[in-house]
């Protein structure tokens, strides 16, 4: 059991978090937790519907109005309560969350390290929260700006990091003076339910922070048709956030939507090779390709393509795969079943219009959702692979000759959340950044989110940012207050 191998087993809830108590669904249906990795069931969390998440919502409004009373120092000590507990469990997180995920259990530790830094990146952001005084226009007259809490906030989070995904929206929306209602994917519950439990031992009031388990059309549909929730914050796929865009229209909810990409990594020939190899990898492969940000088209320049195919592909190879509790593995299980399909799907497509297999290229032999990295050469655009967000270890390297050509093919997508490019040419690095149609650039880095920068996209990608100063103003509403009789 894995309560077993958990210092604090509290941690383990097979509950519905609301309005600070554990419960289970009305409807007494459960939905069972299997561990990607070896398909063993690990536990149930209640199939709670819209009657669970309207509870969690008046809570919330509830327990919003006297939250967004509190001094910012308040919101902050408590804040930063939550962020030391959490990191004083750092070790239990990462094995709740290897265990529902399947990501490697150093990679595991490493997501709730950066989960955590948005705690306390807001918790120290909250008490910069300043106003405005505007020049008056009269003299008699004062002008000033609030910034305000905007209410109870519904969140919807997935599962390829279940634990920073939650962090990178709640700590911000509670550092502003807000309620959260949280709908976790099915897959991966007891990474949020864990939060809770540790969020509740920090301080935070009953109502403030509610974890709503199930299936995602009742819960969803409930936070985006009630006039009690103002804002609406999601991260996931283009499709499903287009329908929860549209479905919050008719109350004019505010929406920040993080969604799908189809980030381009492009290595020029004055790169160094190596540095390339290794940040390609990184944004490639982190969580097994299971990203928004992960790089999906890698165009590499004609002068250095053999070289950096033959580096990556015998750099690739010397990485083991395996269940992610396992010494030594860089690359757990895909999610399920559906997203391995779709990783064959593209690497057939692929091979049938010429691409050719360098490495892996199939399922493993462990069998299960775990799949081969693999590695495509002589890619073309008219590829799915090109064309379509892959989500998995499938590295597809193109070919091309010249900056102009790679900079229109690179934005020949409607996606613009990630891009990367490797250069040591100055000139180069102001042109192509500027140029790139992405909400963010990576230039000689494979990693590149963080709390103190505002991540987000544009075109299909999605509306709004997380983390920076940028993600608190995210939650709050500007009021415009003129005094007269001055």
């Amino acid at each position: 059991m894995l309560n077993t191998q958990l210092a604090n087993t509290e941690l383990f809830q097979q509950a519905a978090f609301i309005d600070g108590a554990f419960v289970q669904a009305a409807s007494c249906k459960n939905i069972e937790v299997r561990n990607p990795a070896n398909d063993e069931l690990i536990g149930f969390v209640p199939n709670c519907d819209a009657h669970e998440t309207r509870q969690a919502i008046d809570s919330a409004q509830q327990a919003q109005k006297h939250w967004a009373k509190r001094a910012a120092i308040e919101r902050a000590n408590i804040l930063l309560n939550w962020y030391d507990l959490i990191m004083s469990a750092q070790e239990d997180l990462a094995c709740l969350l290897t265990a529902e995920q399947g990501k490697p259990l150093p990679e595991a530790r490493g997501e709730i390290a950066y989960g955590a830094s948005f705690i306390r990146w807001f918790a120290e952001e909250c008490r910069r929260a300043s106003g405005q005084i505007i020049p008056t226009f009269q003299n008699d007259k004062r002008l000033l700006v609030m910034r305000q809490p905007i209410g109870v906030v519904g969140a919807i989070t997935p599962w390829n990091f279940p634990n920073a995904m939650i962090t990178r929206k709640v700590a911000p929306a509670l550092a502003a003076g807000c309620a959260v209602v949280l709908k976790p994917a099915a897959q991966t519950p007891y990474s949020a339910l864990a939060l809770a439990v540790l969020a509740q031992q920090a301080g935070l009031p009953a109502g403030l922070f509610s974890v709503v388990t199930g299936d995602a059309a009742p819960i969803g549909n409930e936070l985006t048709s009630n006039p009690i929730v103002r804002k609406l914050t999601f991260t996931g796929s283009t499709a499903v956030g287009a329908k929860l865009y549209a479905a919050c229209a008719p109350t004019i909810k505010k929406v920040s939507l993080e969604l799908g990409g189809n980030a381009p990594f492009i290595v020029f020939d004055d790169a160094d090779i190596d540095a390339a190899v290794e940040g390609g990898l990184i944004a490639k492969f982190r969580n097994n390709g299971q990203t928004c940000v992960c790089a999906n088209r890698i165009y590499v320049q004609a002068g250095i393509y053999d070289a950096f195919l033959q580096k990556l592909t015998a750099r690739l190879a010397k990485e083991k795969t395996g269940n992610g509790f396992e010494a030594g593995v860089a690359f757990g299980p895909l999610i399920d079943q559906a997203a391995l399909e779709k990783v064959e799907e593209h690497i057939a497509d692929a091979v049938a219009k010429g691409a050719k297999v360098e490495l892996g290229g199939k399922r493993h032999q462990l069998g299960g959702t775990f799949f081969e990295p693999t590695v495509l050469s002589n890619s073309l655009d008219t590829m799915l692979i090109a064309r379509e967000e892959t989500f998995g270890p499938v590295a597809p390297i193109f070919r091309f000759e010249s900056e102009e050509e790679v900079i229109k093919r690179a934005n020949d997508s409607e996606y613009g959340l990630a891009s990367y490019f490797y250069s040591k040419d100055l000139a180069r690095c102001f042109r192509v950044s500027e140029a790139l149609d992405y909400g963010m650039v990576g230039v000689n880095s494979g990693i590149i989110s963080t709390e103190v920068a505002p991540f987000g996209g544009v075109k299909l990608s999605g509306i709004g940012r997380e983390g920076a100063s940028t993600g608190l103003e995210e939650f709050e509403e500007l009021k415009y207050v003129c005094m007269g009789g001055i």
